[in-house]
C-alpha cells in the first residue's frame, strides 16, 4: 500500500516529529478527468508551518486538519491517466501533499514538466522550482535590484536565502546574510559567496553589527524572517529602500511581534511589499529558464539537503525549521 505522512497533532510551538505519524492508505481510484502521480520529491517549505497550527487557515490556504496528509509542493510521476492532457509518464509539479501517489485533476499549480537529461531531477524542486521561482520573483519584481545595491537577506543560509544572495551578486549589488551561528555564516562567505555573514551567535547586537556592515544604510532588504529583525533592519534603511516581504519563520512557532518602525518607511520614502510567488504563474516558464542559464554557466549554485525516503519527512522538516539543515530541504522518495 502507498503511505502519506499525516498531521498526528497540531504543533504548539516548535514543531517535533511525533507532531506527524507516517500511514498505510489505500491507492486512489482514478476517476474521469483525473490522473494519479507517484511522488518522486517533497519539496519542504518552512512557509506550511503556519497552516499547520489549530484554527490555521486563511485567503491562501485552508488549515491542515488533524490525521490527514500534510500539504506539500511535489514532484512526481503520472501512473495512471483519465485526463486528456496528462499522459502515464508525464512528470508533473502540483501543489499536494506528503503521500507516496497523489490523485490530481490538473488544478492548484499543477504543472507538466519537462525535465533536462543533464540535470538532477530534484533541481526542478529547487533552483529551477519554487525556491528558485520564489527567489527571482522576489527579488526582480519587487526588490529591482540595482548595480552597487547594499542588499540584506535573513535567513540567508536557508533555500531561498542562498538563491537571493547569488542572484544579487550576479547583479552586481554588496550581499549581507543574516543567520544564526557563526559555522553558518562562515560557509555563506566561503561556499554560498556573500560578502558578508552577520551572525545572531557571534554578534547578537544586530543592529550594531549592521551598521558597522553598512553604515550608509541598507537598498533591499529580503526578508525571510519578520519580527524584530526586520523591525532592526527598517532602523537602517537609504532613502528609496525596497523591503521584500518573503516569509515570517520568526513566528510560525511563536507569538507574534509587532513591526514598530513604519514611520522610517515614510521618511526614507521606502516601499515595502509582500508576495506569494503562485501570483505569478504565466512567467514560471521565463524565469526557470533564466535560471537554468545561471545554473549552467556557474554563475548560480545549488545548496540541497536531501533526506531519502517518506518515513524521514518528519524529521527532514524539524531539522529546517530549527535551522539544521542548509539550503534546499528536499526529500527524496525511493522507487
Amino acid at each position: 500500500m502507498p503511505r502519506a505522512v499525516n498531521l498526528a497533532r497540531h504543533p504548539d510551538g516548535a514543531v517535533r516529529p511525533d507532531d506527524f505519524e507516517v500511514v498505510d492508505v489505500p491507492r486512489p481510484e482514478v476517476p474521469e478527468g483525473w490522473f494519479l502521480i507517484k511522488n518522486r520529491v517533497f519539496s519542504l517549505d518552512a512557509g506550511f508551518r503556519q497552516w499547520m497550527s489549530a484554527g490555521a487557515g486563511d485567503n491562501y490556504l485552508t488549515g491542515m486538519q488533524l490525521n490527514e496528509p500534510v500539504q506539500s509542493i511535489v514532484l512526481g510521476e503520472v501512473i495512471e491517466s483519465r485526463h486528456p492532457d496528462y499522459a502515464v509518464g508525464t512528470l508533473v509539479n502540483a501543489r499536494t501533499a506528503w503521500e507516496e501517489m497523489s490523485l490530481l485533476d490538473g488544478s492548484d499549480l499543477c504543472s507538466p514538466l519537462v525535465a533536462a537529461d543533464d540535470l538532477a531531477l530534484s533541481e526542478y524542486m529547487s533552483t529551477l522550482g519554487p525556491t528558485g521561482i520564489t527567489a527571482w520573483l522576489g527579488l526582480n519584481h519587487i526588490g529591482q535590484p540595482k548595480q552597487g545595491d547594499v542588499v540584506v537577506v535573513s535567513a540567508a543560509g536557508g533555500a531561498v536565502g542562498t538563491i537571493v544572495g547569488q542572484l544579487a551578486k550576479a547583479a552586481g549589488c554588496r550581499t549581507i546574510g543574516l543567520v544564526s551561528s557563526a559555522e553558518k555564516a562562515q560557509w555563506l562567505t566561503e561556499t554560498v559567496g556573500y560578502d558578508l555573514a552577520i551572525s545572531r551567535e557571534a554578534q547578537p547586537d544586530l543592529a550594531r553589527a549592521l551598521a558597522d556592515a553598512a553604515p550608509s544604510g541598507v537598498d533591499l532588504f529580503f526578508d525571510n524572517v519578520g519580527g524584530s529583525v526586520l523591525n532592526t533592519v527598517m532602523q537602517q534603511l537609504q532613502e528609496g529602500a525596497r523591503l521584500v516581504l518573503c516569509g515570517a519563520i520568526s513566528q510560525y512557532e511563536a507569538e507574534v511581534e509587532p513591526v514598530t518602525h513604519t514611520w522610517e518607511l515614510i521618511t526614507k520614502r521606502a516601499r515595502m511589499e509582500g508576495f506569494m510567488f503562485s501570483d505569478y504563474t504565466d512567467e514560471f516558464p521565463a524565469v526557470i529558464e533564466a535560471l537554468e542559464r545561471l545554473l549552467r554557466s556557474g554563475e548560480l549554485k545549488t545548496f540541497d539537503q536531501c533526506y531519502r525516503g517518506i518515513e524521514q519527512t518528519p524529521t527532514a522538516f524539524c531539522d529546517m525549521m530549527g535551522g539544521v539543515s542548509r539550503g534546499k530541504c528536499l526529500v527524496l522518495l525511493e522507487g
